[in-house]
């Protein structure tokens, strides 16, 4: 018998097959197999073709297409049947409103960020805003960061210019609040700044800050303090304790470092505050002079304190993370715990 007696008898038991077949899965896979499976009818049927004269080629392998589309489409037709049968007989009422899908919720960065701002507000601190993209006089010139400063090798930039670069803190935004309002000023300015540093479990290429800014007539280092203490209580517990260590920045005289005993341990010694009892959470200091006098207010009249802090160096330590890169990588499960 030829191949394509062959191919019109297999065609002709094929539609009996289909039409004969029971209404089972199962029944349906063993017809699959049958004709489809690697070791199937069709498939056998194909390699005997590749042994045809060319002349022949033509008209078997038209028939021969014909044959496998058949096999294909009926046998796909009676699973979708099934499938759908199997569906109704379930007894679940379609006529029902969907399932709601889990709502989402804030990033823990976003979620330390708005508590922050929350509880300075409550002392009367305004939010500001301001662009990402700064000159180098707002981040740097009018913040006591002269050109060629050894203080500006504190912050690797990403410069985009000569004059042009991503903010590497959020202290322009109190630059920009200074020269358009006179004093009194009090400010919150939280937002995202970025610094060409190396990625590694405690830094981060991008990340935030909320800093803050008081500037009025009489302004003491006593109350920065003050504030800084009711906001760490307020945040971290009633029950943590400070203390204020010299530091320095170009745009702060005095400056200080702030600490805080170490929540885990409670200020015996742990491996997150490296077994010395305290955590370092913010700096801060009284303005600089200079920085008054770029902004066009008179130092001799008015003083004011500054402080600033990374907001996911502060959601670390308050949720006892020990590597920064997890806020980043998106992983649903490590999310989902805030």
């Amino acid at each position: 018998m030829g191949l394509l007696e062959r191919v019109n008898e297999v065609h002709d038991q094929l539609n009996k097959d289909l039409s004969n077949v029971q209404n089972t899965f199962q029944s349906v896979e063993d017809l699959r197999l049958k004709y489809l499976g690697k070791k199937g009818i069709i498939p056998d049927l194909f390699r005997d073709f590749g042994t045809l004269d060319p002349n022949e080629k033509r008209e078997v392998g038209k028939v021969l297409n014909i044959l496998k589309k058949l096999a294909e489409e009926g046998i796909q037709k009676i699973s979708d049947r099934l499938v759908d049968s199997d569906c109704l007989n379930t007894g679940f009422d379609y006529t029902l409103p969907g399932f709601p899908f889990k709502p989402g919720h804030l990033h823990p960065v976003t979620q330390t960020m708005n508590r922050i701002c929350d509880i300075f507000r409550e002392m009367g601190f305004v939010t500001e805003f301001g662009p990402e993209v700064e000159t180098d006089f707002n981040n740097f010139q009018a913040l006591n960061f002269p050109p060629n400063h050894p203080a500006r090798d504190m912050q690797d930039t990403f410069f985009i210019d000569d004059d042009i670069l991503l903010r590497t803190h959020t202290s322009p935004i109190q630059i920009r609040t200074m020269m358009k309002q006179k004093p009194p000023i009090r400010i919150l300015a939280p937002g995202r700044v970025y610094r060409n540093e190396a990625i590694n479990p405690r830094s981060y290429c991008v990340f935030h800050q909320v800093e803050g800014l008081y500037v009025d007539e009489n302004v003491t280092f006593a109350e920065l303090k003050v504030t800084i203490e009711v906001f760490a209580k307020k945040f971290f517990g009633k029950d943590v304790k400070l203390r204020f260590r010299p530091s320095y920045f170009p745009f702060t005289e005095p400056s200080a470092e702030v600490d805080i005993s170490c929540i885990i341990c409670g200020g015996t010694g742990c491996r997150l505050c490296k077994h010395t009892g305290w955590l370092e959470i913010m700096g801060c200091g009284m303005v600089d002079p200079n920085v008054f006098k770029a902004c066009d207010i008179d130092p001799e009249k008015y003083t004011g304190y500054a402080f600033g802090m990374g907001t996911e160096r502060t959601t670390l330590l308050k949720h006892g993370i020990d590597d920064i890169r997890l806020l980043y990588e998106g992983d649903i499960r490590f999310l989902k715990q805030f």
